[in-house]
């Protein structure tokens, strides 16, 4: 089962600082605004939309490929995927750039200070998804502006089914292009709140987006997913974590579970827990891809959960 999976390939650097920000940021200074803050406490993890998603594809045992553009410093990157065996014959290498990569301070009130660098993500248009051969499945997940254009464009011309996932990028793109892409997607996937956003700038309803696609599929984090197909809605039921550790990367590891479950053919309401449960199973390891598992661990999981087997 070998699924295209286009995207970012970026590293987190998480940072935690032991105070408040409210308590070192002046409201009627910010004009001039100039702070420090001590983080003796950091981390750095291996993510991006495509790592995400492929690895957790690995663990399920499928075969996935991303495709995407990397820098200079993407040795331990390539180190820790080559490590799990994840094929890498898509992802581009620029010399004279950086990896993308994602500044988090955090502080004790989970607020959050972020900086992204692209970096090579700039240049991810230069990968051709109509030069990959015998493609069966595809997601185009967030990426530069113009490579998910483009990636929209080669799948739809080749034929190839594949899942619209805007995310972070959704201010990239204006209504027409929006509507553009979803004629052309056999799947949308996006969160509650980016649904609403999407729904705006189109003009179109959820259930006029979900007559021109397959399946629109609404995540609602703790409470479940909602995926409307063929005049249904499908109310997904949200599956039991042990624990929340950290919930970054849920959302990577339930369309890993979509896409798994549609390949294999599953109807919309295995699909649904499948891709539940992946999310259940991330949220209670630190970071993206952290978590260990196989196949086998995964489906006795989602019997004991769901009261059913997906063989």
């Amino acid at each position: 089962m070998s699924a295209v999976i286009c995207g970012s390939l970026a590293y987190d650097t998480i940072m935690v600082f032991q105070d408040q920000f409210k308590n070192h940021i002046l409201p009627d200074q910010v004009h001039i605004l100039n702070v420090s803050f001590l983080v003796p406490r950091m981390r750095r993890e291996f993510g991006g939309c495509a790592g995400n998603i492929a690895y957790n594809l690995k663990l399920l045992g499928a075969d996935p490929l991303p495709v995407a553009t990397v820098g200079q410093d993407f040795g331990p990157y390539r180190a820790h995927m080559e490590q799990f065996g994840i094929r890498l014959d898509y992802v581009r290498e620029f010399s004279d750039q950086f990896t993308p990569q994602c500044f988090i301070t955090t502080d004790l009130d989970n607020n959050q200070i972020t900086a992204f660098h692209p970096g090579a993500m700039s240049s991810a248009h230069e990968n051709h998804v109509k030069d990959i051969p015998g493609i069966s499945f595809a997601i185009v997940a967030p990426d530069s502006r113009d490579a998910m254009l483009q990636h929209v464009d080669e799948f739809h011309a080749r034929g190839v089914p594949f899942i619209f996932d805007p995310g972070q990028a959704m201010p990239l793109f204006n209504g027409d292009e929006f509507r553009a892409m979803i004629e052309k997607a056999t799947y949308v996937i996006v969160n509650d709140y980016e649904s609403q956003l999407l729904q705006s700038r189109t003009g179109w309803s959820a259930e006029d987006i979900a007559k021109r696609v397959k399946a629109y599929i609404v995540t609602l984090g703790p409470r479940g997913s909602l995926i409307h197909t063929e005049g249904t809605t499908h109310e997904i039921p949200p599956a039991r974590e042990r624990k929340v550790v950290d919930p970054t990367g849920c959302g990577d590891a339930y369309r890993a579970g979509l896409i798994f479950g549609i390949m294999r053919g599953k109807d919309w309401e295995t699909v649904g827990r499948m891709a539940s449960l992946m999310g259940a199973l991330k949220v209670e390891f630190p970071g993206t891809q952290n978590q260990r598992f196989d196949y086998k661990q995964f489906a006795a999981e989602f019997n004991e959960q769901f009261g059913y087997s997906l063989d």
